[in-house]
């Protein structure tokens, strides 16, 4: 079991929003995350991913805000800046395994910091198998408990 996840965005989004199917699980693995003090690598995208989801689907600006700033400071996630080197591995990821961009930058995180990437994205958990440990958050709930 690795220690470190990185979590994409549709998982976040996810445990926001209580009408979701799937929200409880991916509320329950956040939680259970943090209440261990377990590390969360995610790149810098998350932030404005998860702001463009909600001020898009509520058409609330400011709650976006108010939930891309809340992430910010929770404790044990280590934000990683999209430089250079990332993006490169982020263009080999999405190139080699026809990934959307977002999603390469999130697979190229975890394969970089050597964590599970949790996902909801059916298509990015299957298209990564073989190079890193891709799983939805139910799966990845199960090996913590």
């Amino acid at each position: 079991m690795a220690s470190t996840h990185t979590v994409d965005a549709s998982v976040f989004l996810n445990a926001f929003n209580p009408y979701e199917a799937g929200h409880e699980i991916s509320n329950q693995f956040l939680a259970l995350l943090q209440e261990n003090a377990m590390p969360i690598i995610v790149p810098t995208l998350l932030l404005s991913e998860v702001a463009a989801a909600i001020s898009r689907g509520r058409g609330e600006a400011q709650l976006a805000r108010d939930f891309a700033a809340t992430l910010a400071e929770l404790p044990h996630m280590i934000w990683i800046p999209l430089d250079m080197t990332l993006s490169q591995q982020a263009v080999d990821i999405a190139a080699n395994y026809r990934l959307r961009g977002s999603d390469a930058v999130y697979a190229a995180t975890a394969a970089r910091f050597g964590c599970d990437l949790v996902t909801l994205d059916q298509e990015q958990c299957q298209r990564v198998a073989d190079v890193l440990p891709a799983k939805y958050p139910a799966d990845a709930l199960n090996e913590l408990t």
